[in-house]
């Protein structure tokens, strides 16, 4: 069985299982053709095909993120700004608590309840968020509240001088070529349902616009894109290479885990606006799942050794409790990247280590641990004796005259400073302030 048949198999699993009315889903991965598929219908009327819409849900808090961060690498804010230095009367929660879902405020805007079709004002979001109750002491736990995302979203288009659906529109959908996805659905979109529980029958389920809520789940669009944007979240080097729509620093920042999301088996955790999923072997999925009356969605990329570049999924569902639709992500993932992986680059001769840096090169010890020092791809690396195989080397850039700056890995930050002797070579290092000898001692035992 070919990869797209064991795809395929995988979607139309989950459809069946899930009695999902409608399923769409998109693989894309730069080494290989964007695939798609649909089974099911999309509703009386509608197509379902590759043009099909669902409801993102909170999907969409990943570009309310994107908008904030973009705000942040302006020089417009800081994350750890308490939000109402910006919006005035907001609080004291800061920027950073609020995109990692631990500020400890309540879920849902005040005196407002999901059975209601009358969503609440941009200025009810924003005069609410100062006396929203404290649910949990910030930064204690993992709390979810969209009315934290409603307000970012409020902040970062306050911060470019437009309404939130404006600079998203401006400084994202249209950079980035997402034709497809817009605030409101386009009348092709496919039908949400509930699907019975006791039976086979269906109700269609109404799409209302969350108004000043937004910014935390609004967002209508297409497998296709989804991917797309999934990819752009963990690979923004092969999606974004200049860097348009977010640094790939700043989505690395994004990527890092600022609180667990379960406490007993840390398999999962939240950064700032994305899930990350934990997948064993230093792997993990990062994007967004999303649920809205008669809809669940999941936009997820793959990050981790051997995983192929640009690599992100969607998978969109049209019922509120068909779960295995949001399931799937990460099994096409899986299927994707371990039945289909990427060629083996081929090896090549590269350029040897400058001279400055060529003493370095070999066996040193530090507090009597060993450290091999190499130069690859036109860097310093290092590597403890003992490390794991898949564990990545410490990595070091210059940073000044016989200093060297720790840029990932083993000491991340911390300097590594070159003591030379009169003929110019390394003889010593101190790393994080610690010895680094070619001899293997400590130096409270001496020479």
């Amino acid at each position: 069985m070919g990869i797209e048949e064991k795809l395929e198999r995988a979607a139309r699993r989950a459809q069946a299982k899930g009695r999902v009315p409608a399923l769409s889903v998109a693989l894309r991965r730069d080494d290989r053709p964007l695939w798609t598929f649909q089974v099911g219908d999309a509703g009386p009327g509608k197509t379902l095909d590759d043009n099909t819409q669902f409801r993102l849900g909170s999907i969409t808090k990943t570009f309310t993120m994107v908008l904030v961060m973009q705000c942040r690498d302006a020089g417009l804010l800081d994350l750890d700004d308490p939000i109402g230095e910006h919006l005035e009367g907001s609080g004291t929660r800061t920027i950073r608590d609020l995109l990692s879902h631990r500020s400890g405020i309540r879920r849902e805007p005040a005196n407002y309840d999901w059975e209601s079709t009358e969503a609440p004002s941009v200025d009810k979001i924003l005069g609410e968020l100062t006396a929203a109750e404290q649910v949990l002491p910030p930064q204690r736990r993992f709390h979810y509240s969209n009315l934290a995302f409603a307000a970012l979203g409020h902040l970062a288009a306050r911060k470019r001088g437009g309404s939130w659906e404006e600079v998203l529109d401006e400084y994202i959908l249209r950079p980035f070529g997402l034709k497809d996805t817009t605030v409101e659905a386009r009348d092709t979109a496919a039908t949400g349902y509930l699907v019975d529980y006791y039976t086979d029958h269906a109700r269609a389920e109404l799409g209302e616009p969350m108004g000043g809520a937004a910014p935390a789940g609004q967002l209508w669009s297409t497998p296709a894109d989804a991917s797309r944007w999934a990819a752009f979240l963990a690979h923004p080097d092969s999606l974004d290479p200049d860097g348009k729509i977010l640094a790939a620093a700043t989505l690395a920042e994004a990527r890092h885990p600022h609180i667990v999301r379960d406490e007993a088996k840390w398999n999962s955790a939240m950064g700032l606006g994305l899930m990350l999923e934990n997948q064993g072997d230093r792997v993990y999925n990062v994007g967004h799942n999303g649920a809205m009356f008669g809809y669940l969605a999941a936009a997820f990329g793959r990050v981790g050794p051997d995983v192929p570049k640009g690599l992100g999924v969607a998978t969109m569902g049209s019922s509120g409790t068909g779960g295995e639709a949001i399931d799937l992500a990460a099994e096409l993932l899986r299927l994707s990247a371990e039945e289909d992986p990427a060629d083996i680059p081929v090896w090549t001769i590269g350029e040897p280590a400058p001279a400055e840096y060529a003493s370095i090169l070999g066996r040193w010890w530090s507090e009597g641990f060993g450290f091999d020092f190499h130069w690859r791809d036109g860097a310093l690396l290092a590597r403890a004796d003992g490390a794991p195989a898949d564990l990545p080397p410490s990595v070091f850039a210059p940073d000044g005259p016989d200093r060297m700056r720790t840029v990932s890995g083993r000491e991340a930050g911390e300097l590594l400073e070159l003591v030379r002797d009169d003929d110019g070579r390394v003889v010593k290092m101190y790393w994080a302030t610690y010895p680094v000898l070619r001899e293997r001692h400590t130096p409270l035992l001496g020479g």
